[in-house]
């Protein structure tokens, strides 16, 4: 059973940063080590779908890449620490619209559907305002 636990998120005035992170533990059922899993980030606005907003993975070579949605493109970079197995999600420049719960999630590759990730964060709570 692999656990994410998540940490950060808050209050911030439009144009401010915040750092989420989200720590991986135990097993993945399909024998993946966590270091190889792809990790996404998610997040849920009041009366919308979850939407995906990053991620990272490794290839079969070992290099990491990365993907993101476009609307959080040069604001937001994701990285992962495998020494803690943590993945990180830097947030600059943010803006009323990323008011949200944002969710972690791990699955074996980076796929954009929410079905394809078998494990979640319990949500993090990010409001931008002034």
């Amino acid at each position: 059973q692999l656990q994410l636990v998540q940490s950060g998120g808050g209050l911030v005035q439009p144009g401010g940063s915040l750092r989420l992170s989200c720590a991986a533990s135990g097993t993945y059922f399909q024998d993946l080590a966590i270091q190889d899993l792809a990790i996404r980030w998610f997040r849920q606005a009041p009366g919308k779908e979850r939407e995906g907003i990053a991620c990272i993975s490794v290839d079969y070579g070992g290099t990491y890449t990365t993907d993101y949605l476009d609307s959080v493109k040069g604001r937001f970079t994701i990285s992962r620490d495998n020494v803690n197995n943590t993945v990180n999600l830097q947030m600059d420049n943010l803006k009323p619209e990323d008011t949200a719960v944002y969710y972690c999630a791990a699955g074996p590759n980076c796929n954009w559907n929410l079905s394809d990730y078998d494990y979640w964060g319990q949500g993090t709570q990010v409001t931008v305002s002034s």
